[in-house]
């Protein structure tokens, strides 16, 4: 990014003390900041573990931001009003949304104006702490609360000569968190007003946004906080726009349970029909709801519901409780997302419908289904053929025809999207004949990567009436620490090797592209030279001590396993390591942002 056209500004001491502490607090592995305020102490810390650079602002531009939104109508008169009241002078007024994307700015001085654009402090861009760390905007959204910032209180060094003020914007009705007004202008000009005007224009924006809510919605608003206040238990209310749950009822009730309540309280609000009604949940619980409509007779505001549920379900239903609460055997995982997939794929073969599990590489597929068929099927046979080797074996498709009559009560083929075309339509022949000519009940189920459809798959596939698709690792992190440990014991090291906490930190960092399938050969690797002890930081390959938003060329990747090591035998002293590697200290410090890399700690 070019460097600043604007004259260097006077630093007044309290600025000077402000910029030894920063550069203290970048440069020394255990800095001490003097007069550094809490909140600024924090946000830096935020930005150094979020990797954010220090010496540049860079980030990419966001063509589609959403202007025609109700806080965009509401905040621009007051907005405008204020722009023309400090028309002359050098402070801009700046409105983000939630996230901390710029979606307006205002800004009554030329100069001022272009070193904002300098700094990407316009609309498209987004100051989140994450991308240019400590400022006005991504600080006040991240405490969710005001914030300013001066001079050299901002982490990246291009922000110096500004100071700014944010305020976060809650929706007075739902209070969520809808943006952000920020106030910036020179260093040189701030004053404690600043903040002040902030709190106030984030005030009006607020109520401006009360005048722009219907009338009805507020009406229903306030009966679901009555009926909140007098009554225990799982309360929501709903209309055409709005869905609003109490804690209890997010907390109570699965995804699948919610939906179908709902479903059933927007048609008691179409037929008008009060009174308690009994709905039996996809869980197995029945619910008593109890629903009254808010609003006029012929132009409803929407309807309230309260819901009790009853725990004394059959013993029947009480089985399901159970086999859907038990893992699968030989399976690690308690993730929603793992075990609703994992259930799913059991409620499809209990019914029996043949199954397409879809995920991405490594998530676990086969895994799952052979799991799934040695719960419901211990003595049972699975019969496996592998799509992969049907290009080289002629005898593919008449193995997988004998498969399908040969009395295995599973059968799975593997990998079926990497099927030529003519096998994929012979494929889906032999396996319509098989279902014509069955005596016995064979469940049939093909795995296969996630949007990688053709058009003879997709023939292939209207033979499988139900798909699953498995979450990938990432989404569902939490269960990282059970596989590490079910990883190492399957490759004999069950009670003689752990993961040390910084280890596993590190590997909960990773994005796990391939899934579970790279953890378990990441360990195997590993467990060839840490036989015995704790894993460290030290025992895991260099890609994990990075984590790089791009794929890296081999020179790069090189270079960041050189860099890697070097901080590793310095012990995280990254003076000590740049000159091992003849680099400069803001080199290195740039390295270390870009490739994502994590520094050991002492």
């Amino acid at each position: 990014m070019a460097p600043s056209s604007a004259a260097p500004r006077p630093v007044a001491p309290a600025q000077r003390v402000a910029a030894a502490d920063r550069v203290r607090f970048l440069t020394e592995d255990s800095p001490a900041p003097r007069t550094v305020r809490d909140t600024i102490l924090a946000s830096w810390r935020r930005s150094q573990a979020m990797r954010v650079a220090a010496d540049k602002i860079e980030m990419r531009f966001e063509p589609d931001i959403h202007l025609d939104t109700r806080l965009t109508r509401s905040a621009q008169p007051v907005l405008r009003n204020l722009s023309e009241q400090l028309q002359g002078q050098s402070v801009s007024v700046i409105l983000t949304d939630q996230t901390g994307l710029v979606l307006s700015r205002l800004t009554g001085d030329g100069e001022l104006e272009r070193h904002l654009d300098r700094v990407l402090l316009a609309p498209g861009f987004n100051y989140a702490e994450e991308f240019v760390g400590t400022n006005g905007i991504g600080t006040a959204l991240e405490v969710g609360g005001p914030a300013h910032v001066f001079g050299h209180e901002h982490y990246a060094e291009n922000l110096e000569e500004l100071a700014c003020a944010g305020v976060p914007i809650h929706h007075p009705v739902t209070g969520r968190l809808v943006g952000a007004v920020d106030l910036t202008c020179w260093r040189k000009d701030a004053g404690t007003l600043l903040l002040t005007l902030a709190k106030t224009t984030a005030a009006q924006i607020r109520q401006a946004l009360l005048t722009d809510a219907s009338a009805s919605q507020l009406e229903l608003f306030q009966d679901y906080l009555r009926a909140c206040n007098r009554r225990t238990g799982i309360v929501f209310a709903m209309n055409s726009d709005v869905v609003m749950l109490n804690d209890h009822a997010r907390a109570s009730l699965e995804p699948a349970d919610q939906s179908t309540l709902l479903a059933q309280a927007a048609e008691s609000m179409a037929t008008a029909r009060r009174g308690t009604v009994l709905v039996e949940l996809p869980s197995g619980v029945t619910a008593r709801m109890y629903c009254r409509r808010v609003g006029a007779s012929d132009a409803p505001s929407g309807v309230v519901a309260h819901v009790v549920l009853d725990r004394n379900t059959t013993e029947a239903t009480h089985a399901r409780e159970l086999r859907r609460t038990v893992p699968l055997p030989s399976l690690v995982g308690s993730g929603p997302p793992w075990l609703h997939a994992c259930q799913e794929v059991e409620r499809v073969f209990r019914s029996g419908e043949w199954l397409a599990v879809e995920g991405e590489p490594g998530v676990g597929k086969l895994a799952v289904l052979r799991a799934v068929q040695l719960r419901r099927q211990p003595v049972g046979r699975l019969e496996l053929l592998e799509a992969r080797n049907a290009a080289s074996d002629p005898e593919w498709l008449a193995g997988a025809r004998q498969a399908l009559t040969g009395g295995a009560e599973t059968v799975v083929f593997r990998h079926v999207d990497e099927l030529s075309a003519p096998l994929l339509r012979s494929l889906a022949a032999a396996l319509q004949d098989a279902r014509a000519k069955q005596t016995s009940p064979t469940w049939v189920a093909v795995t296969l990567a996630v949007d990688k459809h053709s058009a003879a798959l997709e023939q292939l596939l209207r033979l499988f009436p139900s798909s699953v698709e498995l979450p990938p690792l990432r989404l569902h992190l939490e269960d990282l620490p059970p596989l590490v440990t079910g990883f190492l014991s399957r490759h004999g090291q069950a009670g003689q090797l752990t993961c040390s906490p910084e280890a596993m930190r590190l590997l909960m960092r990773m994005s796990w592209p391939g899934n579970a399938l790279q953890l378990h050969d990441l360990l195997r690797a590993v467990t060839t030279h840490r036989r015995s002890g704790s894993i460290t930081a030290e025992d895991l390959p260099p890609e994990v001590h990075a984590v790089s938003r791009r794929v890296l060329s081999p020179l790069e990747a090189m270079e960041r396993d050189a860099i890697v090591k070097c901080l590793n035998d310095a012990h995280g002293n990254k003076l000590q390591a740049a000159r091992s590697l003849g680099m400069s200290r803001a080199t290195i410090y740039r390295k270390i942002h870009d490739y994502g890399i994590v520094p050991p700690t002492v």
